[in-house]
């Protein structure tokens, strides 16, 4: 009893640390579009070829900006620290029974493929789908070991969340024209299943 308790905890803890997770890399997405908007990155100079304070961009605002990026940054590497310590604690206490399981399907590494084959077609709100900042119409490239080289249907799916609760998958997503990293944690949530999403494999004529 005394173990399932610190097991729950250790689980509430690691969820509040990824929706602080969530909120920074949110307002380091904020951040950055706001140097878009100047059309500078991290690095283009604030100065012209004169050596004065460029006319073209707001230099406070940018150069302010850059700080509380760089700030976030840190705070957000210190924070994925924090989530994996948590992660390996959840793992110790809930035990390694799923690890077998697991090495079944990541032992034999297939040819990395970019090619996209599924897309996801629903994501329920507050779900752990939400939570990793999957959305509607992603086009899923690698679904933790799962790519298209190796997919044979979404019973392959199915069986790799059911065999990594609690444990991050990582996930490649096409949006649009960028290809995005994510990180998804299988859990129970106040909805059905442990994702809170939906995929269908993805017909050719899409790709």
């Amino acid at each position: 009893m005394v173990v399932d308790m610190e097991l729950q905890e250790a689980k509430d803890t690691v969820l509040r640390l990824i929706k602080d997770k969530d909120k920074l890399e949110s307002d380091i997405r904020a951040l950055k579009e706001i140097l878009d908007c100047n059309h500078v990155g991290m690095d283009d100079p604030l100065v012209d070829s004169e050596g004065y304070p460029r006319q073209d961009i707001d230099v406070y605002q940018v150069r302010h900006t850059r700080h509380r990026i760089i700030c976030l940054t840190n705070d957000h590497k210190a924070l994925m620290k924090k989530i994996e310590e948590g992660l390996h604690k959840v793992h110790s206490l809930s035990g390694n029974q799923v690890q077998e399981a697991i090495a079944t399907t990541s032992d034999i590494q297939e040819p990395v493929s970019s090619e996209p084959f599924l897309r996801v077609n629903l994501v329920s709100p507050s779900s752990p789908a939400e939570v990793a900042g999957i959305q509607v119409d992603d086009l899923i490239i690698e679904f933790g070991s799962i790519n298209y080289g190796n997919f044979k249907s979404l019973k392959d799916i199915a069986t790799l969340v059911e065999h990594s609760r609690y444990k991050p998958l990582d996930i490649k997503l096409k949006r649009g024209s960028n290809i995005l990293a994510l990180t998804l944690i299988p859990r129970p949530w106040d909805g059905k299943g442990l994702l809170g999403c939906n995929v269908i494999p993805l017909e050719v004529v899409e790709r």
